[in-house]
């Protein structure tokens, strides 16, 4: 994923994650907040660090025909 695209998808990660955290506050269990904040922050973090799955050549094996 190009550079641009995971900024674009961090921040609306950050901004859904504090708003759905809020939400959670103000109607819901507001014992979930941090816990809401905390898997956003983890969720935009583990998308830098761990690269992207690709499929190289020769990584799958040749499909057989079988009838």
């Amino acid at each position: 994923m190009p550079n641009d695209v995971k900024a674009i998808v961090s921040v609306l990660t950050i901004f859904v994650g504090f708003g759905f955290a809020h939400y959670e506050q103000t109607y819901g269990r507001p014992n979930l907040y941090w816990l809401v904040i905390g898997l956003s922050i983890f969720s935009v973090i583990a998308m830098w660090v761990f690269p992207e799955a690709s499929m190289k050549e020769g990584d799958m094996p040749p499909k057989t025909h079988d009838k």
